[in-house]
């Protein structure tokens, strides 16, 4: 199922430049459209992870560097029958965390220096288990490509928009019209795409990180301490984009609850006590 959402969102990137490429240039614009399209879906399949990762300045950890958290993340992937995950640090005092990469043997797993120094090691094992069962479940590439097919939908959106403003006299009417369509539903499209993606694959995650690390109140702990600590301050360079990848949406505030990548935390620790209580 995966799979082919993967190539569903794929497509849709294409068809998106495909579509701005002949609303502002016509055949011409699209030939040049099609040509970036295929670029980008080629980097976004092998290079997305690696995009995000430096988005976020995140750098890579070895076990003489943190012997504890690499050791810890080396049990749970043996629990899950997992390869060992590259392991990287973001230098951030807010607690967070997230997966990425293209496939289980070319996973990525990053946490913040935050959440290193605020969760007790139960509570650590239950995030990092979260994440690892985002890569079991092979959610992590359909989730890195989806960051890059939101930031390509807002950069359409400024193309658009630009093209509306100097375009040609007798075409900018058009343009006007084309580019206001998608400078206003850019981000509906967005945001519907990262919720269609996520919130599902959050209660799965967490269900299977339950079962990696064996202690799900652990991690129902650790998701109301993530949540605390993401009200107060923000991730730094944190982006709408990326905002689906973490365990906890790094965006609070505004329409955001309503608009959240995330089902509610309420939601998803009680459905860890039912886990624990084995009433699941």
């Amino acid at each position: 199922m995966n799979g082919l959402k993967t190539v569903f969102l794929m497509s849709a990137m294409m068809a998106l430049f495909l579509l701005v490429g002949y609303a502002i240039g016509g055949n011409t614009g699209m030939t040049i459209a099609f040509v970036f399209s295929l670029a980008m879906n080629f980097g976004s399949y092998w290079f997305s992870d690696k995009i995000v990762l430096a988005m976020y300045k995140a750098q890579p950890i070895t076990r003489e560097q943190s012997p504890k958290f690499y050791d810890m993340i080396e049990q749970l992937a043996k629990n899950a029958n997992l390869p060992m995950p590259k392991i990287y640090i973001i230098n951030d005092p807010t607690p967070n965390a997230f997966a990425t990469g293209r496939n289980p043997q070319n996973a990525a797993v990053a946490a913040t220096t935050g959440i290193l120094q605020g969760l007790n090691n139960d509570e650590l094992a239950g995030v990092m288990s979260h994440e690892l069962a985002h890569v079991k479940h092979r959610d992590i590439l359909i989730s890195t490509i989806a960051a890059t097919l939101v930031g390509t939908i807002s950069y359409i959106a400024q193309i658009a928009g630009w093209a509306a403003m100097f375009g040609r006299n007798d075409d900018r009417e058009e343009n006007g019209l084309g580019g206001l369509f998608l400078i206003i539903l850019s981000p509906i499209i967005a945001v519907l795409l990262q919720m269609a993606i996520s919130r599902s694959r959050e209660f799965a995650a967490d269900a299977g990180g339950a079962e990696i690390s064996g202690k799900p109140l652990a991690l129902a702990s650790a998701l109301q301490k993530i949540s605390r600590g993401n009200q107060v301050n923000h991730l730094r360079n944190s982006k709408p984009a990326t905002a689906h990848m973490f365990i906890i949406s790094p965006l609070f505030g505004g329409m955001g609850k309503l608009f959240s990548t995330h089902p509610p935390v309420e939601q998803r620790i009680a459905k860890l006590q039912e886990i624990a209580e084995g009433r699941a």
